[in-house]
């Protein structure tokens, strides 16, 4: 039986969610490095008031317990370190700046390097425009062990509300939060076990996932363009693929047909196309997911 996901009486030392163990883990391997930064960046025009843009950002830092959480370790071990509200105050750095200098200050602050340990995982910039002062632009940055894809959704509707309240001199009306991210951990740790319990949910998983593994190659063969670099580097891009409603509709069609989703009848077009090209017959092909099976998840900012 699965166990409630409630808030509960907490350890003096947090332990890390699996994901963000993860992220410990390569932050720890690499040394800080803006690798996994969650950028958001807006063009603000008209008046801007920054007092209640600054109260805003602390009333969701202060709603939000993974943004005021910092990852301190004893003897290599590390732990969340969720720092009371009233202490917890993001970064946020304020210039007044030209046109032909806002790209190099936004890639300048999206770049910046966290130290996990001590902290915040959120800072923001405010860039003001001209002379005018009616055009800006805000920059958020978050580590994403403090957050994904999902949470800026939460992020921007919070941010939205606490600066409405903020400009009309009040602090913000919102539901208190179901639980925290330090409750989904504790949740997690108990419903999946340990790893070296062979009974346990977590080993179960470890082994299904060893064994559909093994043997992967340790890339594609692709043809390339250029070389494959010695070193890996971290430049990356999108691809835009327009798809039009005929095509979608035939899609569709044989999705329903074959009682699949169109996910992944796009998947199995994929891994044919790399077949042909090259790519063998083991060709393991990775997706984000939101990975927020509980409704108690949904308006959480935190890396799931």
């Amino acid at each position: 039986e699965r166990p409630a996901l409630v808030a509960v009486v907490r350890p003096e030392r947090m332990p890390l969610s699996f994901a963000q163990r993860r992220l410990w883990f390569l932050h720890r391997m690499e040394g800080p490095s803006p690798t996994y930064n969650v950028p958001v960046v807006l063009r603000l025009s008209g008046a801007l008031d920054t007092d209640a843009l600054h109260a805003a950002l602390n009333d969701v830092v202060a709603r939000h317990e993974a943004l005021r959480t910092v990852f301190p370790d004893v003897d290599g071990r590390p732990y969340q370190h969720i720092r009371p509200a009233a202490e917890a105050r993001p970064v946020v750095e304020a210039e007044t700046l030209t046109e032909a200098e806002l790209a190099d200050a936004v890639d300048r602050t999206v770049r910046h390097s966290f130290d996990l340990a001590t902290e915040l995982p959120l800072r923001a910039a405010l860039f003001t425009v001209g002379d005018a002062g009616d055009e800006h632009v805000l920059v958020l940055v978050i580590h994403h062990i403090a957050g994904d894809g999902w949470s800026m959704g939460p992020l921007a509707r919070d941010l939205s509300t606490a600066y409405a309240a903020r400009c009309a001199g009040r602090s913000p009306a919102w539901e208190p939060l179901p639980v925290q991210y330090a409750d989904y951990t504790l949740w997690q740790r108990e419903l999946l076990g340990d790893e070296d319990d062979p009974g346990s949910v977590l080993a179960d998983q470890l082994g299904y996932w060893k064994k559909a593994l093994a043997g992967l190659p340790e890339r594609l063969e692709l043809p390339t363009d250029h070389p494959y670099p010695e070193q890996a580097g971290y430049d990356g891009a999108s691809a835009a693929v327009q798809i039009d409603a005929e095509l979608h509709q035939a899609l569709t069609t044989l999705a329903r047909s074959r009682q699949t989703t169109v996910f992944m009848v796009l998947q199995a077009a994929l891994a044919v196309l790399l077949h042909r090209l090259g790519a063998g017959t083991d060709i393991p092909i990775g997706t984000p997911v939101a990975g927020r099976g509980e409704e108690e998840l949904d308006d959480l900012v935190g890396f799931f």
